[in-house]
């Protein structure tokens, strides 16, 4: 999920961000403190760590034990925690998605076929013969002269999205929607949200895995069980009734039910001036819904800058997972070791290193966020509840899913053509006798995946960066494997536990540059901004304006 090298050669060349002094020396990262912090976190006694669960107190207790064991203090005005207000909704007696009015009927079994949720905080959903329009990708993008709801009133209606961008197969960045890389269009979060701006009764995402990034099985363990979202003011209600995914034989088979054939479909969906298609029947479901409104934490440690203490640099990692999911094997909790225990274990130990260094001019901050799984929540209410202001926030690093494949000869930024936090990196890299490559898998959408994204909606840049797949021993073909290893076999999976054979010196080398970025900002005076082919640069100059 990373990418950067084919895009260097288009960057700006002017960089506000230098290298005026040498790079900070190289850091005694501890692998017992990420071995030990990984092994704890994921154990089953915390049962996948879900947010706002019984056990989230003792999950919380220790992660505020090991910052301030490393040497931190209470972040959040003498604090440890921030409230996060989430509510959580869980879909009930789910009834089959059925569609009638075509050729035949068909009946859709939730989890095997299909599955449903809701936005919505109401005790009961009830989708009732709601006409099912096809919307192709279910883009609207004036800047790019794109709109698939154009001449069509869903208001109501159920309509049938694909995943990603229109341009993902195509081999190249070069497209209506940057080719290869995913955009924030084709993510799934963007999908719903357009169609309950189009008023759509019911958004529905076919599953195709290559697009997707990620299996059924993914799908079917995210979207089952609790499900959280902010707990706001309106509870939600200008959201679709019904979001949710079918697999693609059964969306294939609905097609044929309509006289459609889903194939043909589908590749028109991809050219410009694609027109919806309706397609004459009638989509019904329904549910119930247990409600719990309960606040979940994110933690927040410090280390106070000697100079300039209001200004900050930021290190962030998720501390929470799935919790109980579908049972494999016997198995029906998902630890979450990788993803994300391994990243706070990250912030735990890049947290002792500076300590040990001794404090910077700016300050540094530790966060460890929840409710990334359910939509960056708990990154997202910080960013829009910020302890230290944001427009004081210099920038900083995500940490989620630490290299323990072994030593890698590549480095790979996430989304990369960014940000100036780029070119603070490409000499620490370098010095590792490193190369930084592109992404492997650009249509995965990385960039829109984890934390560092509801910083860059507010302007604050933060890398996201890796080893990637080209292994010291092995090369790319024995790190590919282990990255489709762990794709196919244990992401969002109960396999996703400790294991003690992990190596861990890949993640020595990308913390290494971690804390190196880190402290050089700390103890700098610089404003890493981000490229001016930025989306994010102009709230960025007005956040800096304004100070």
């Amino acid at each position: 999920m990373r990418l950067s090298a084919a895009i260097l050669l288009v960057m700006p060349m002017v960089c506000t961000v230098c290298h005026a002094q040498t790079a900070p020396a190289a850091p005694d990262i501890s692998v017992d403190t990420l071995k030990t912090v990984t092994r704890e976190l994921s154990d089953d006694k915390f049962e996948g760590r879900a947010p706002a669960s019984e056990t989230e107190p003792a999950v919380l207790e220790y992660i505020v034990s090991q910052f301030k064991a490393a040497g931190l203090k209470p972040g959040n005005n003498g604090k440890w925690l921030q409230d996060v207000p989430l509510v959580q909704i869980t879909a009930q007696n789910v009834k089959p998605l059925t569609f009638t009015g075509g050729k035949q009927p068909l009946s859709l079994d939730y989890r095997t076929d299909m599955v449903v949720a809701t936005y919505r905080v109401t005790p009961e959903i009830d989708l009732l013969n709601s006409d099912v329009v096809f919307v192709g990708y279910g883009i609207n993008a004036p800047e790019r002269g794109w709109n698939d709801y154009a001449g069509v009133d869903v208001k109501g209606k159920t309509v049938v999205i694909l995943v990603n961008d229109p341009d993902w197969k195509t081999a190249s960045r070069e497209g209506p929607f940057e080719g290869r890389a995913m955009t924030y269009y084709g993510r799934w979060t963007y999908k719903y949200e357009e169609a309950a701006r189009q008023g759509a009764a019911a958004a529905i995402i076919v599953h195709q895995t290559e697009p997707a990034a990620y299996g059924w099985g993914v799908v079917r363990s995210s979207w089952t069980g609790p499900q959280l979202e902010p707990d706001i003011a309106g509870d939600h209600m200008d959201q679709s009734k019904v979001i949710g995914w079918i697999q693609l034989d059964p969306a294939k088979k609905l097609f044929a039910a309509a006289g459609k054939d889903f194939d043909a479909l589908a590749e028109a969906a991809t050219h410009k001036g694609f027109k919806a298609v309706p397609l004459g029947v009638k989509a019904s479901t329904g549910f119930v819904n247990s409600i719990r409104r309960q606040a979940s934490k994110n933690v927040v440690g410090i280390l106070p800058g000697t100079e300039k203490p209001d200004e900050v640099v930021l290190f962030s990692a998720h501390w929470d997972h799935l919790g109980k999911c579908d049972a494999i094997q016997g198995d029906d909790i998902c630890n979450g070791a990788l993803d994300n225990a391994s990243g706070v274990a990250g912030l735990v130990a890049l947290a002792k290193a500076n300590v040990e260094a001794g404090p910077t001019k700016r300050s540094q901050v530790y966060l460890a966020v929840t409710a990334e799984e359910s939509g960056l929540l708990g990154s997202a209410y910080y960013a829009a509840n910020p302890v230290f202001p944001l427009a004081k926030t210099v920038g900083g690093v995500n940490m989620d899913v630490l290299n323990v494949k072994g030593r890698v000869n590549n480095f790979v930024i996430t989304g990369a053509g960014k940000s100036e936090l780029e070119d603070m990196v490409r000499p620490l890299v370098a010095a590792q006798e490193r190369a930084i490559e592109p992404e492997a898998h650009p249509e995965a959408g990385g960039y829109y995946r984890s934390d560092h994204f509801s910083f860059a909606k507010k302007g604050v840049p933060m890398l996201d960066a890796a080893g990637g797949n080209d292994l010291v021993k092995g090369g790319k073909e024995a790190g590919e494997a282990a990255d489709k290893d762990y794709v196919d076999q244990r992401y969002h999976k109960p396999q996703d536990e400790y294991d003690p054979n992990w190596d861990w010196s890949g993640a020595i080398q990308d913390l290494t540059v971690y804390y190196q970025m880190g402290r050089e900002l700390a103890d700098g005076t610089s404003w890493p901004n981000w490229y001016e082919s930025s989306e994010f640069r102009k709230i960025r100059d007005q956040s800096r304006a304004a100070e």
